[in-house]
């Protein structure tokens, strides 16, 4: 029961912290870190290998503009096997196979 009760307390919490996210377009790393629901060792180790746009002025603070953080969220989209297998159709019937 008291473990129900600290869930719950723990997804209000996470539901609070979410809408405190400010509504600007720029955040500094722990804002960052909560937006894309990830741990600060990750977004330092993606920055270093600049897997992640970025933006640091005078070379100490990280900041992220949403807009990038959401563009490189829906990067490297993987299709549906439907998706590929109706491409491979439309290939056949524009390019048949030649006896």
């Amino acid at each position: 029961m008291s473990t129900d009760i600290i869930e719950k307390l723990d997804r209000i919490e996470q539901r609070l912290q979410d809408q405190q996210l400010p509504s600007r377009g720029t955040l500094n790393l722990k804002e960052a870190c909560q937006y894309l629901g990830i741990s600060t060792s990750c977004i330092y180790k993606m920055t270093s290998q600049r897997r992640i746009p970025f933006y640091r002025p005078g070379g100490k603070r990280l900041y992220f503009k949403r807009e990038d953080l959401d563009q490189w969220m829906l990067s490297n989209r993987v299709e549906a096997e439907s998706d590929i297998e109706r491409r491979a159709d439309e290939y056949l019937i524009k390019n048949p196979i030649k006896k």
